[in-house]
């Protein structure tokens, strides 16, 4: 597997499986009933990544309580992972 292009760069300018790679990495786990969504549990927190046509659709979920997010694919993988990364 090719490594990931820089940090940088912006998501629409990754390939299908270097966003497939970056979200494993988080340890982001695929569910099989949709290969778009991603399952990705934290400590006090567990999201649903959604790779929509448009856009990164991400929702957290914490003590009962949901919230979401979408990340246009223009915005760097840095910045969408920390923004992921922050929770809800």
């Amino acid at each position: 597997m090719s490594p990931l292009p820089p940090d940088q760069t912006p998501l629409n300018q990754h390939s299908l499986r270097s966003l497939e790679a970056w979200l494993t990495a988080l340890g982001a786990v695929r569910t099989p009933a949709d290969p778009c969504v991603w399952e990705w549990q934290q400590p006090s927190w567990s999201a649903e990544i959604r790779l929509d046509q448009e856009d990164l659709q991400v929702t957290w979920r914490q003590n009962g309580g949901v919230s979401q997010r979408t990340f246009p694919y223009g915005l760097s993988r840095l910045d969408a992972e920390a923004a992921m990364r922050a929770g809800p």
